[in-house]
């Protein structure tokens, strides 16, 4: 994904965004000619015409009056619409180019900087119909309207006002470039920053206290927050100068139209033709549009610093989102068609290796393995031996060299999704949003009723707890703050047992538990598991008893060895 992907899918299609530019040209138009008709009506009528003489500029009035404001709300409403409309496409697109690649393809990027570069830095994309390509179709639509109208009033004040306008245009988008450019261009980065900073900050706040580094960390954060009151002072100084310049060419472009127009009173007919020659009323014309096309035409130079904002944005968004998906992800390939098995009936390795994306070194020396179903295989080896990478080859998180076969199938010839409905795997730290006990079970199998629910906690040992907490509404904190390590390896085991994966990866469910609670954790997670149909693989560094599982497979360190079941 590029910054071309990013723009094309932010900028609204035509059909949806032209109602928008047609509404907001009319409603500039319409403050245009309020103020043009309200010199006129208002010169005109200390002349003491007949009334019917001023009849029609009253009815331009009360119309342009009312057209201002009821153009200018239905543009907000439906160019706002067919902006936030999208932001859904948008996201969409983002995140079905991140799922290929994570979750270990995202490399190194902190949590933090990517949450403000899937939200921040999409919602800034909004921007681009909004704040860039609309002011600068209606604003320079509206402003060459409003210079053939006063050219047409008096040739002389439609020179100036066209001058005046392209001398606003280019001081005000050099002043604004100068003060905030960089500013604008590094702003979303330092957004970024600073929330990862507070993201790290507020997650291991515990730790940083206990071993006293809550004050560097802190120091760090008011680094980045500094760093970002800076920018976007930068960014406001520059929005403030660029207007200042604006309404000095404005005021200078009335002076100046004075100074030629005052002159041409009476002297003849304008550039109309007209035969009472160019009056007192004209001229009130041509001295005061400039004001009310100078408003309008305000929007051009910060439409500049707009599109530095988008822009940068875009490139943020762009880079988490790889254009290609790296080395050592699995990619569906035109043979990945064969749909998930509905029963399991085997796994096989033969001499699988694989490694990181972006490591040269492999991560796992070749290891064989038959998982059948009944099977509970447990997987030893010292930190280091490659045990996390096999299991994620097992949910094709990472590619793998070698042979991987299910139901006797390459396992190449099913898509990621399809291997991932019939391989599960709970991780050595379960992830638990910050929601009850409820939600965090039901995005398993979101039809399940609270029966089910209490059922499947009652599998792992946790009905008595759940009770004693209020029930399934009870909360478990954000990342699972308010329950304990194995409490939250239970409510992940029972997140896959509700899922009804027939091979269940269990990663260090140990991981996070005291040392004289493992065994009992690990005895009822294997009995809940337990099942004629369904294949389990633990992966574990500690003792387990023999009793528990059917086979042993022990991983060696990453040389140039085999390991083989």
């Amino acid at each position: 994904m590029n910054r071309r992907d990013v723009l094309r899918l932010a900028q609204p299609r035509l059909v949806r965004f032209a109602p928008g530019v047609v509404l907001g040209l009319l409603g500039a138009l319409c403050a245009v000619g309020l103020l043009g008709v309200s010199a006129w009506l208002i010169t005109r009528a200390a002349e003491q015409p007949p009334i019917l003489f001023l009849s029609a500029a009253m009815v331009g009035v009360r119309a342009f009056a009312l057209g201002r404001a009821t153009f200018r709300y239905l543009e907000r409403l439906v160019s706002h619409d067919a902006a936030f409309a999208t932001m859904p496409e948008l996201r969409v697109g983002v995140y079905e180019r991140l799922v290929p690649v994570a979750p270990d393809g995202l490399g190194s990027a902190r949590s933090g900087d990517l949450l403000s570069r899937l939200v921040s830095d999409v919602d800034e994309q909004q921007n681009l119909p909004l704040r860039v390509v609309q002011p600068l179709v209606v604003s320079g639509l509206t402003a060459l309207a409003a210079v053939v109208v006063v050219w047409l009033l008096l040739l002389t004040a439609g020179i100036v006002l066209a001058l005046s306008l392209l001398a606003a245009l280019l001081v005000g988008t050099v002043l604004n470039a100068a003060l905030s450019a960089r500013a604008e261009r590094t702003l979303a980065g330092l957004r970024g920053t600073h929330r990862a900073a507070l993201a790290d900050y507020l997650t291991n706040l515990d730790v940083l206290v206990a071993y006293g580094a809550d004050g560097a960390a802190l120091s760090a954060l008011s680094h980045a927050d500094a760093a970002l009151t800076a920018a976007s002072r930068r960014r406001a100084v520059g929005a403030g100068a660029t207007a200042a310049a604006v309404t000095f060419f404005a005021g200078l472009a009335t002076v100046l139209t004075l100074v030629v127009g005052v002159p041409a009173l009476g002297a003849g007919a304008g550039a109309l033709g007209g035969s009472g020659g160019f009056d007192g009323p004209a001229l009130a014309v041509v001295a005061l549009v400039p004001l009310a096309a100078f408003e309008v035409f305000a929007m051009i130079p910060l439409a500049a610093g707009a599109w530095r904002q988008v822009r940068a944005s875009a490139d943020r968004i762009a880079s988490v989102v790889p254009s290609t998906v790296p080395a050592g992800i699995p990619v569906d390939g035109p043979e990945s068609v064969r749909p998930a098995p509905a029963v399991f009936t085997g796994l096989s390795l033969r001499d699988v290796t694989a490694r990181w994306p972006g490591a040269s070194a492999a991560a796992l020396a070749p290891v064989s393995l038959d998982l059948a179903p009944g099977d509970r295989v447990l997987l030893r080896g010292p930190s280091g031996a490659g045990k996390t990478t096999l299991a994620h080859v097992l949910v094709r998180f990472l590619d793998h060299e070698g042979g991987y076969r299910l139901n006797g199938h390459d396992v190449r010839e099913y898509p990621a999704d399809a291997v991932r409905r019939v391989v599960g795997l709970c991780e050595q730290r379960p992830h638990l949003f910050d929601d009850d006990i409820r939600q965090n079970l039901l995005f398993a199998r979101d039809t399940a009723s609270d029966d089910e629910l209490l059922a499947v906690l009652d599998r792992v040992g946790l009905a008595s707890w759940v009770q004693a907490r209020g029930g399934l509404t009870a909360r478990v904190g954000e990342r699972g703050a308010l329950v304990s390590g194995g409490q939250a390896q239970r409510l992940a085991l029972a997140r896959a047992l509700l899922a009804d994966f027939p091979v269940l990866v269990l990663d260090e469910p140990t991981a996070n538990v005291d040392p004289e609670q493992a065994d009992a954790l690990i005895t009822d997670l294997l009995a809940a598991a337990a099942s004629a149909s369904r294949a389990v693989l633990l992966i574990s560094h500690t003792p387990v008893p023999p009793a528990l599982v059917t086979r042993t497979l022990s991983l060696s360190s990453v040389e140039p060895s085999q390991n083989a079941l």
